[in-house]
């Protein structure tokens, strides 16, 4: 699950009003039960029903929010397929035919300022944190008139999960950045307080990732928009990923959608992401031995979040002893030479880490803008330390100064 937005600058569409600049004067009334977004008049001008906008939103998606009607205020409201986040200054590009069926693009149109500030939550250790039930935008905390402090409080995407947490279970939030131990849960959500920050202390920003590793939470092993893609992934990809997997019946549950969509052999890749998955992976493997092609993927980002980062090594080593004894391929992933790929920098210690996954059969990077670089330097890496390296067996090859 993630933060909800902190206040109204950054806003999660999936449905809003698009009205002209409130400095243009055939600005349209601003409906208050939706998002508004402040456009020129010029476009607002050209709006029909069925026309789209499209843009790419502060996460790199690309977005389309497709107009519906006009209402009594002035406003086109809009719906978009999937949550975008959009700043000021975003910038658009409308679409629509003309009466003999030419579709035309117009030139980038900027969004206009929102009502409000973007608003950051700071904590140190040692602050209150509220996790909501409810869909209220973030706020910081507040003393009031006889001296108390209200807590920082932030809701989420899945509120129903909020009150599943038990005195002392531990959060983590945007990739173990901050860390909470759960102090209790009242009517309003879960109070947190803060064990983990930075010495400057760490920032909560809307989009950020929630951890509840200690939490079994009931979500489903693939939720309606999976079993919705899964029309798509069949028809097209080669291999599947399975995020969060966490038991053996996940599996059957996929392999039983691939089978009804007529894929019953496509292989799988294992994302071995939680707790949960770790423990079981000899069950995955085994329960699945011999019966569909499977590959295990190392997702040391969400894995380090939950185990934390000291036990990553010798946990990630055990995943690579037990896929090289069941015959299993191995990914290792998530940053590897993060720095590189990112800002053109090679730092030291990823070289190493570069390293060690010659045990791994495949190498999975982020995306940068170096990354053509950093793919090089994998290369050189990876073709030296073949000579070194069989899996887990060191190849003790004669010494080449």
């Amino acid at each position: 699950m993630a933060i909800r937005p902190t206040c109204a600058t950054l806003p999660i569409i999936s449905r809003c009003a698009v009205t002209a600049s409130p400095s243009d004067p055939s600005c349209g009334g601003v409906r208050p039960d939706l998002p508004s977004l402040p456009v020129d008049g010029e476009l607002t001008a050209l709006l029909r029903p069925g026309h789209s906008l499209h843009f790419t939103d502060t996460r790199d998606k690309h977005r389309v929010l497709r107009v519906t009607m006009r209402d009594s205020s002035g406003a086109w409201l809009a719906e978009c397929d999937a949550s975008a986040y959009v700043l000021p200054g975003t910038r658009v590009r409308w679409q629509g035919l003309t009466p003999d069926r030419r579709l035309i693009t117009s030139d980038a149109f900027c969004i206009g300022e929102f009502t409000g500030k973007p608003q950051v939550i700071r904590l140190f250790r040692g602050d209150r944190l509220l996790l909501r039930h409810d869909g209220q935008p973030g706020t910081v905390a507040v003393t009031t008139g006889s001296g108390a402090v209200r807590p920082a409080q932030i809701g989420c995407t899945h509120p129903g999960i909020v009150s599943l947490p038990m005195s002392g279970d531990a959060v983590w939030i945007d990739d173990g950045k901050l860390g909470c131990i759960v102090t209790g849960v009242g009517p309003e959500g879960a109070l947190l307080q803060v064990s983990h920050a930075g010495p400057k202390g760490g920032h909560l920003r809307s989009g950020k990732g929630i951890k509840l590793p200690d939490t079994e939470l009931p979500v489903p092993a693939l939720t309606a928009k999976d079993i919705n893609d899964l029309d798509f992934v069949c028809a097209h990809a080669d291999i599947v990923g399975f995020s969060f997997v966490r038991r053996l019946d996940d599996i059957d549950v996929l392999r039983h959608e691939l089978a009804a969509r007529g894929k019953p052999d496509l292989p799988v890749v294992l994302k071995i992401e939680t707790v949960a998955a770790v423990k079981n992976l000899p069950d995955l493997l085994l329960g699945t031995l011999g019966q569909h092609a499977l590959g295990v993927m190392i997702a040391r980002g969400d894995l380090a979040v939950e185990l934390g980062s000291v036990r990553m090594a010798e946990i990630q080593e055990e995943i690579l002893w037990i896929c090289e004894a069941a015959r299993m391929p191995v990914i290792w992933a998530t940053q590897v030479l993060d720095t590189l790929a990112r800002k053109g920098v090679i730092a030291c210690p990823e070289i190493t880490d570069a390293a060690m996954s010659v045990r791994a059969e495949c190498v999975m990077m982020n995306k940068g803008s170096y990354i053509a670089d950093a793919v090089g330097v994998l290369n050189k890496i990876l073709t030296r330390m073949d000579a070194h390296q069989s899996r887990k067996v060191s190849r003790l090859r004669r010494l080449h100064w």
